[in-house]
């Protein structure tokens, strides 16, 4: 576990939809603008997704995130952790493309399949969605989030050779087992930081004693070569990241991962929901971390050796 506390911001995501929040980041200035904000706010780590700037729909070209990430390297020091899970039905190509072109210090890597299930989102649409955010929601019903070992495979290799790291994405125990099965490989080497995620309907629960089996698994697994991170979906963000934080482990908040700030109130900004969890660290007399000590503790290759 680290000393320091990762905050990791998820600025925009491929779930949450426009007609969900105003707040919601969608053209690259945006995107730019939240990113910037949310690391002045303490945030070590920027997780990016990109979307259509008409239509706020997730797209992966590497040309779209190169409207934004020079422009984020230019003005902040956080480390850019580049998505390989992208949007609801898209191929593998599709998903690394930006991150292979991009070369990026850190990047998502999925440790399993599994049923991705967001239908329930349509509850939050708010006025008058736009034509493709109800399927894309409810076409969920029918998906699943392949990633399986070739596909996790070749992520690994093609993306380990640009010296890119990862941030392990765990959606279940037997995520934290294909992990293991990989280092056993000796295709990913240490410190492995192991984004366990809860709260997704198709994955594991949203209940601290799932957050302690994992955590306890994970300490079986990989002893002291790992850094575990928690993510909290929607309403079971801050609860279950101050847990995590508490346990001595890292966090991650943004808009990505839930559109509220508290109960009925609209988080304004990513900004405001990593100001919050800032608070509630060192409030626990806890610290964070800077860009410069996250990269320390994860051992990124640095931002000069990135390709944006």
């Amino acid at each position: 576990m680290s000393r320091k506390i990762i905050i990791t911001c998820a600025v925009t995501g491929g779930i949450h939809t426009p007609a969900m929040s105003p707040h919601l980041p969608i053209t690259p200035d945006q995107i730019t603008r939240a990113s910037v904000e949310a690391a002045e706010a303490g945030a070590a780590i920027i997780h990016l997704h990109a979307r259509d700037p008409e239509t706020g729909k997730p797209d992966q070209t590497p040309a779209r995130f190169m409207e934004f990430l020079p422009r984020i390297k230019q003005q902040t020091g956080a480390i850019l952790n580049i998505t390989t899970g992208g949007g609801v039905g898209m191929t593998m190509d599709e998903r690394l493309a930006p991150a292979l072109h991009a070369a990026p210090e850190l990047a998502s890597m999925n440790m399993g399949s599994f049923n991705f299930h967001i239908a329930g989102a349509v509850r939050s649409l708010r006025g008058t969605p736009q034509d493709w955010e109800r399927p894309y929601l409810e076409g969920t019903r029918n998906a699943i989030l392949s990633n399986t070992f070739a596909q996790i495979e070749r992520g690994m290799c093609e993306l380990g050779d640009l010296g890119t790291r990862f941030e392990f994405e765990c959606y279940d125990v037997g995520h934290l087992y294909n992990l293991a099965h990989f280092v056993d490989l000796g295709l990913v080497k240490p410190p492995f930081f192991v984004q366990c995620i809860f709260g997704i309907s198709g994955a594991i629960g949203p209940d601290p004693e799932n957050l302690m089996h994992m955590k306890s698994t994970a300490d079986r697994l990989f002893g002291k070569d790992y850094l575990l991170s928690v993510l909290g979906a929607g309403r079971h963000q801050f609860p279950l990241v101050t847990m995590g934080a508490i346990l001595g482990g890292n966090v991650r908040v943004g808009l990505e991962d839930n559109l509220f700030l508290g109960k009925g109130e609209l988080a304004p900004s990513n900004a405001a929901q990593v100001a919050k969890i800032r608070r509630i660290i060192e409030e626990l007399g806890l610290s964070i971390a800077t860009p410069d000590e996250a990269r320390a503790m994860l051992g990124t290759k640095g931002a000069g050796a990135v390709n944006f």
